[in-house]
């Protein structure tokens, strides 16, 4: 995941959010020269731990307690927004995309590494009969077609390239790592 982390995150500049920065897995791959990075963290537990790697890792970032549906930011504020292996966790998905899309400026990003639904038919009917025990242990729905919600939330895709997750179970494998632009 380093390397997928690193070609999505390693060029990115100016002001940044990212949504369930969970344990910040993401921090090491941000350059220190941003305009200022924002990580939120719904979880009490994560965000413990959140703070705590980003006093070590990266000082000027602000961690504020929130979830992707509920953004408490000015709109336009961000000329990023990254969610690495959050969107099959919220509880609304196009609510957390909305607000992703409000808070980015005309022509933000969204950077995104997530999983997916698979298009190979016997691996997503796989995924369905999973994903509720997978719901369950882990909190994520490793079944969405969180491409096409994007699209639907009024995203444009500019880059997108399938890949699978490393050691990962099968059934949570299938994943995209792309970049999509507000308008």
């Amino acid at each position: 995941m380093g390397e997928m982390r690193q070609r999505l995150l390693g060029d990115v500049s100016g002001d940044i959010l990212e949504l369930g920065a969970g344990t910040g897995m993401n921090l090491s791959h941000y350059d220190e020269g941003l305009a200022s990075l924002v990580l939120t963290e719904p979880e009490p537990a994560m965000l413990r731990r959140l703070q705590a790697k980003a006093l070590e890792q990266a000082p000027n970032a602000k961690v504020v307690p929130a979830s992707a549906e509920d953004l408490p930011f000015e709109d336009a504020s961000f000329d990023a927004v990254v969610s690495t292996l959050v969107l099959c966790g919220v509880e609304d998905q196009a609510r957390a995309l909305q607000e992703a899309k409000r808070v980015l400026r005309p022509g933000g990003r969204l950077l995104f590494i997530e999983h997916v639904r698979s298009d190979d038919p016997k691996l997503a009917r796989f995924q369905d009969r999973m994903n509720r025990l997978n719901h369950f242990l882990v909190g994520c729905d490793c079944n969405r077609e969180t491409l096409a919600a994007i699209e639907e939330q009024g995203f444009t895709v500019s880059k997108v390239e399938p890949t699978e997750l490393p050691k990962a179970p099968k059934f949570v494998r299938p994943a995209i790592v792309g970049v999509a632009a507000a308008q």
